[in-house]
């Protein structure tokens, strides 16, 4: 009898220590499984991620271009109405609107004379605090009277 028993308890452990095998390989089989599901995810996302780059860029290309379109048709529309000046009226009109076009101004003492504005207010101005506050002619008080009491 003692040989079964000693066979009867190599058996469990051998079945424990199968199955703490099969445990630990099915346990490192589903990290392996949530990792290989994980970087799929991970792909998915930077397959994405430059989809949508791709899509900014082209939306900024597109802008450009439209931008330089509308810049293009504003100054040809200009040139018309300067040219449409100078021969429907005065000669000196469609000059002046011909150089505005192409940003040669000439220097005038009215664009010479412009400051830029300022993030503060003069001394004297709208902000000061005494502004629209007259200041009243202070009569001279009466002189102390020495007043001897009896």
């Amino acid at each position: 009898m003692h040989s079964t028993s000693v066979l009867i308890l190599v058996g469990l452990i051998g079945l424990g220590l199968g199955a703490l095998l099969a445990f630990f390989a099915t346990r490192g089989r589903q990290n392996l499984d949530r990792t290989q599901e994980l970087e799929l995810r991970l792909k998915e996302a930077n397959t994405r991620l430059e989809d949508f780059q791709l899509q900014v860029n082209e939306h900024f290309d597109q802008t450009a271009q439209l931008v330089n379109n509308l810049t293009q048709s504003y100054k040809e529309v200009h040139e018309h109405l300067a040219t449409s000046a100078m021969r429907l009226s005065n000669q000196d009109i469609g000059r002046q609107m011909l150089e505005a076009g192409s940003g040669n101004l000439r220097d005038s003492d009215e664009y010479l004379n412009v400051l830029p504005p300022r993030d503060w207010a003069p001394t004297k101005g709208a902000l000061s605090e005494d502004y629209g506050i007259e200041k009243e002619a202070q009569a001279p008080s009466p002189a102390p009277v020495n007043a001897i009491h009896r």
